[in-house]
């Protein structure tokens, strides 16, 4: 694998890290869960690009992957719980090497399948596979946000004392 591409995922492996730690500390909204799948979607213009164009089966086979496997651990470590009237992100303790693993096993595929796909479109593949994961995980945070605003506020002790 590339030098230069190691060390741009790792980069990026970091800062996500970092995003992810600072967003357990603050109140989750439906903005907050909606907006990076979103800002993410505007990378399908790469696909304007007829080198980064992939198979129609490929990206199906991609987002597949990433939407029914790679999700499945970022599901299972992400709970939103609601503290009086804000839900907040409850950090797991395996999130943290889930999201790790996550990486090693996306840069392994990456450097196999780079050795038979054009860079471009191993680009373009990898950008499809991580916007299925992240659509379907977003989407469950936002099913389980939902129902956490229709629960009534649970009641302080000083509420609970007044009636």
């Amino acid at each position: 694998m590339n030098t230069w591409l190691l060390v741009s995922s790792l980069i990026g492996a970091a800062l996500v890290l970092a995003y992810r730690i600072r967003e357990s500390t603050r109140p989750i909204t439906t903005k907050k869960i909606v907006i990076p799948p979103l800002g993410m979607s505007t990378g399908f213009s790469m696909f304007l690009y007829p080198p980064a164009r992939i198979p129609p089966l490929w990206a199906a086979a991609a987002f597949a992957f990433g939407a029914l496997v790679l999700s499945y651990p970022l599901v299972k470590t992400s709970k939103l719980t609601r503290i009086g009237d804000v839900v907040m992100l409850k950090r797991s303790r395996a999130f943290l090497g889930i999201l790790l693993g996550l990486v090693a096993v996306r840069i392994g595929l990456r450097s196999y399948v780079g050795q038979y796909v054009d860079p471009l479109q191993t680009a373009s593949l990898f950008f499809v596979l991580a916007f299925g994961m992240i659509v379907v995980w977003r989407v469950r945070m936002l099913i389980e946000y939902r129902q956490l605003v229709r629960e009534p506020a649970p009641l302080t002790a000083a509420a609970r004392s007044l009636g």
